[in-house]
């Protein structure tokens, strides 16, 4: 069993519990629109690191694009 550092030894009795708490403070109608905001937000984090991505690799492209046409130049 792994233990997470934040969550240090959790056993089932106690997710339990702590679910039992969490149904209590927010109700049965709020959970699912707290996971439905939370799933957006992962969504909409992910969408933004592609794209940050794919300008880092396009940018590298586009570098290495200009190099060769400034190597094909200098050849001739």
């Amino acid at each position: 069993m792994k233990t997470y550092l934040f969550l240090g030894n959790l056993g089932t009795g106690e997710i339990i519990i702590i679910a039992l708490i969490v149904l209590l403070l927010f109700g049965g109608k709020k959970i699912p629109e707290l996971m439905k905001g939370i799933g957006k937000g992962v969504k909409s984090f992910k969408d933004g690191v592609k794209g940050i991505e794919s300008d880092i690799n396009s940018e590298t492209y586009n570098k290495d694009a200009k190099e060769d046409t400034y190597k094909k130049d200098e050849n001739k």
